[in-house]
């Protein structure tokens, strides 16, 4: 479980009480899509065959730009969770990051999941000796596509949620 027990307001939209504007949400949104999608080769190269994740990417953009409903977007993002069913290490990570995206239409504390499991899969798809360089070297990755926005409130989940997202975010 990566979600915190006490869900944050920051991440709860603004009409269900929180603080968090529907703009922010498209951001967060499309950042944990690119995360998920940094990755997406490492599922992609194990089951070529397989569409689930990247559709989910798909639709994590698709909820941004109101062409799908986040039922849509959260079923996609079931659907590339399911598809990691079978796999293990890099190709299962780089599936569940994928659909973590997807699921931040529904909940917007969804992007850590996204950007831990990408994270995950980078550290599994390389040599055991150089998975922690390549985990920092992701993690700095995503910082860098953090948009100015939302930067300090995903830099500030990220410190907070750090022990319970395997602590990843140490770059």
């Amino acid at each position: 479980m990566i979600l915190p027990k006490v869900r944050d307001p920051r991440f709860v939209t603004i009409r269900r009480g929180g603080t968090l504007t529907d703009s922010d949400h498209h951001l967060l949104a499309l950042w944990a899509a690119a995360c998920a999608e940094h990755v997406l080769d490492l599922f992609e190269s194990a089951k070529s065959e397989d569409p689930r994740p990247r559709q989910a990417i798909e639709h994590a953009r698709a909820w941004v730009r109101g062409e799908v409903k986040m039922m849509q977007a959260r079923a996609a993002g079931g659907h590339a969770m399911g598809a990691a069913r079978d796999l293990h290490g890099a190709a299962r990570y780089a599936a569940y990051a994928a659909g973590q995206a997807a699921v931040v239409a529904h909940v917007a504390a969804h992007e850590l999941g996204a950007a831990a499991y990408a994270i995950k899969a980078a550290r599994a798809g390389t040599p055991k000796g150089e998975s922690e360089a390549a985990g920092r070297r992701e993690c700095q990755w995503q910082r860098d596509q953090l948009p100015k926005k939302i930067r300090e409130l995903v830099l500030d989940d990220q410190r907070l949620r750090n022990d319970i997202c395997w602590s990843v975010f140490g770059c």
